[in-house]
């Protein structure tokens, strides 16, 4: 059997270093900054001479820029021999980057191309730079992940949490997220469920300083007729569209609930999914992006 293939790509500074030591925490062979024209020659070592290979994280970035022109050519010469390979795209706000680069003093690695005499202009343009060059590899990733509100130990959980089992052919992995709205979007999120409409502990003098992982607040939330009858409602949506997407082929699922703040609603409603994706046999995790965010 070949082995399970992921390419980890991104901008500098989005975090490809944390995901590459995430994947090599749950059992990958990984390296970082590959050439990709040594990728089948990588490969055909790995089946030929290095048994007991299953899964391999590979680490492309702009460093190796001269090959990136070649690299849609050698993906699919390594799906054609009968790999499964995926593409991980991590990245993040332009301010977010800008503000990364600023407290870790790192040099990005196209800065000394940018024509600028000032650093924090010429840092602007290399983000911008880079951001354009891996347009195309953006387009082909089969997972894009944008890293602007997580941290590392955040961004190490979701991989560990995604990819520690390869699914088997009649699994999905489901990722079940809450959020707040105030604090933005999760992009990653394949479905997003606004949640806002539930009652709202936070207007219980009582319940208002806990968050929806306290017994109290979840069954507050419970009680309620809106929350009985949106449970039901989604139970049965999920009961339709889980055999659609695995029938479809899809292996990975994320589904985002979002309240206000991220620490009532929609930690209840995202803890309850997450009990119930896995009563029903998938592999399943949580984060609660917002919980902490003040």
């Amino acid at each position: 059997m070949k082995p399970h293939l992921v390419i980890v790509t991104g901008l500098s500074g989005a975090g490809k270093s944390t995901v590459i030591k995430a994947f090599e925490d749950i059992d990958y062979f990984c390296i970082d900054n590959l050439p990709v024209p040594l990728l089948p020659p990588l490969l055909r070592l790995c089946s030929e001479k290095m048994e007991g290979i299953s899964r391999i994280a590979l680490g492309i970035d702009i460093r190796e820029r001269s090959f990136f022109q070649e690299c849609e050519s050698i993906f699919v010469q390594v799906e054609k021999s009968g790999y499964s390979l995926e593409i991980v795209f991590v990245e993040a706000a332009p301010d977010v980057l800008q503000r990364r680069y600023s407290q870790t003093r790192r040099v990005h690695p196209l800065e000394h191309l940018m024509d600028d005499t000032e650093r924090q202009n010429k840092l602007i343009k290399a983000i911008n730079e880079e951001r354009k060059l891996l347009t195309s590899l953006r387009k082909r990733a089969t997972k894009i992940i944008d890293t602007s509100d997580y941290n590392v130990h955040d961004l190490k959980s979701l991989i560990i949490h995604t990819y520690r089992q390869v699914p088997e052919k009649d699994l999905i992995s489901v990722q079940v997220v809450s959020f707040g709205y105030k604090f933005g979007l999760p992009l990653e999120a394949d479905i997003v469920m606004d949640v806002r409409f539930l009652p709202n502990p936070y207007f219980n003098d009582e319940l208002r300083e806990f968050t929806g992982c306290d017994p109290e607040v979840s069954k507050w939330v419970f009680q309620q007729e809106e929350t009985k009858k949106f449970l039901k409602l989604l139970e049965d949506l999920f009961n339709f569209l889980m055999p659609c997407y695995l029938k479809e082929g899809k292996r990975y699922l994320t589904v985002a609930f979002g309240c206000t703040g991220g620490k009532h609603r929609s930690v209840v409603i995202a803890e309850h999914f997450y009990n119930w994706f896995k009563k029903q046999g998938f592999i399943c995790s949580v984060l609660h992006r917002d919980i902490k965010v003040e």
